[in-house]
């Protein structure tokens, strides 16, 4: 069976349409919070983690909870439809209470912000984890990573599609934004993203597809059926390997979550750099992921999910390392500083391509949504708290703490992953390499 590559592509625009809101999210509330609401590094780091929060407790459970729907649209795509109409409604308002507030500064308007983007957090969270088990509900195991390429290239389509329209929107660092338009651009992106996924993807006949097919393969599926009882079960060895692949999830998304949440805010009091110039160095790192995606999924069919992943880790501490040195020695920003985004862009990728894969690798296809769960659990887990660690350190001993606290936190990834020992499904590589690109007979 060989992989739907054109129906993962459209699977993917779910991923995009999420990419793009967090990229926005992530770039423009910190912002926000400290140039109109003038809240302090730390507090922000708190409200910054209020979708993790969120996410810790709803992703899980949302995902186990498609696992068990059943309607005429599918599993997941409900829970993509309304998940998407609500987030876009309530994004809306996010800028219109910002510029309110900005104007008129009232306790009021301040409540309003914080209710209405919590709520806007609680929107995403309803479609993130269906989304992304989507993409494993209707592929073969074997193809997962090259799978996953795809779905993180249209994620990084995404976010890049943002980075260069906020690029052009805000060039001016001296004065204060009116984010209403780009609110309302990725808005627009992520409704059509859906729009086109749902029209154009049939889910409960692709997901029949699969099924049919690991039918026929039981040899691929690592639980195991206790007779007494008829329940699956993960062995002993697989659990192991499960709990460390999840401790290394959480760490490599402590170090990285730090550097991107707080980057927009670090490059201009280091750098004197404008939103728009600290949004080049992003779109650096995104574009040169995006080009790397598809050789990645190709490189972890050859060597492994584990090695691949281990080679990612090593170069994303490194990078981090050396922002720290570039930034200590040159006391500024420089050119120089774009090569070490791209090996970042890269070395994200790496990570990123071939860890999902490997979580729901020790799954059966009907938990695919309750192991998409644990995933974010943990990954949801580590920005919990890293916001908060990380605002801490910038506040009270300085932003240069930044890079060493993303090499840190991602080398001790490094580590845990050493004791992963399941979830490394290596295909054989089709003799025409164009053959991953063919999709199958509808």
């Amino acid at each position: 069976m060989k992989m739907n590559t054109k129906r993962t592509f459209l699977v993917g625009l779910a991923f995009m349409s999420i990419c793009a809101f967090w990229q926005l999210y992530d770039n423009v509330i910190p912002l926000m919070l400290k140039n109109t609401f003038n809240m302090p590094d730390s507090i922000a780091g708190v409200i910054m983690a209020l979708d993790n929060v969120i996410a810790l407790f709803l992703l899980p459970l949302l995902g186990a909870l498609s696992d068990r729907k059943n309607t005429k649209i599918g599993k997941r795509m409900p829970f993509i439809i309304v998940g998407t109409v609500l987030a876009v409604i309530l994004m809306t308002l996010i800028p219109i209470l910002d510029n309110k507030y900005y104007a008129n500064p009232s306790p009021l308007v301040f409540t309003g912000f914080i209710l209405v983007l919590g709520l806007l957090l609680i929107s995403m969270a309803l479609y993130r984890s269906p989304a992304v088990a989507l993409m494993p509900d209707v592929t073969p195991k074997p193809y997962r990573s090259k799978a996953n390429a795809i779905i993180n290239l249209m994620g990084a389509i995404g976010g890049i599609l943002y980075l260069i329209i906020s690029s052009l929107m805000f060039k001016n660092k001296d004065v204060r934004n009116d984010y209403l338009g780009i609110f309302l651009i990725v808005a627009a992106i992520m409704l059509i993203s859906v729009i086109i996924l749902y029209i154009t993807v049939n889910e409960p006949k692709a997901v029949a597809e699969i099924k049919e097919y690991e039918a026929a393969h039981p040899e691929e599926q690592l639980e195991e059926v206790d007779e007494a009882t008829g329940e699956t079960y993960l062995p002993k060895e697989v659990k192991r390997s499960l709990i460390f692949l999840l401790a290394s999830i959480a760490l490599w998304f402590t170090g990285y979550n730090a550097v991107t949440t707080a980057f927009s805010k670090f490059a201009m009091l280091e750098w004197n750099m404008s939103l728009s110039s600290a949004n080049q160095c992003l779109t650096v790192a995104m574009g040169i992921a995006i080009i790397s995606y598809i050789p990645i999924g190709e490189l972890a069919a050859k060597i492994g999910r584990k090695k691949s992943i281990i080679i990612g880790v090593l170069m994303l501490s490194v990078c981090f390392f050396l922002g720290f040195v570039l930034n200590y020695v040159l006391h500024g920003f420089s050119p120089i500083l774009l090569v070490v985004f791209g090996f970042i862009g890269i070395a994200w990728a790496t990570i990123s391509v071939n860890s999902l894969p490997m979580v729901v690798e020790m799954c059966k296809g009907s938990d695919i949504g309750k192991y998409t769960g644990y995933y974010y659990t943990f990954s949801m887990a580590a920005q919990i708290v890293t916001p908060i660690l990380s605002g801490i350190l910038l506040q009270y001993v300085g932003y240069w703490t930044l890079f060493p606290y993303g090499a840190l936190f991602v080398f001790f990834s490094f580590l845990t992953m050493l004791q992963v020992k399941h979830g490394d499904n290596r295909p054989n590589m089709p003799v025409n390499k164009l053959e991953m690109y063919e999709a199958m007979d509808d």
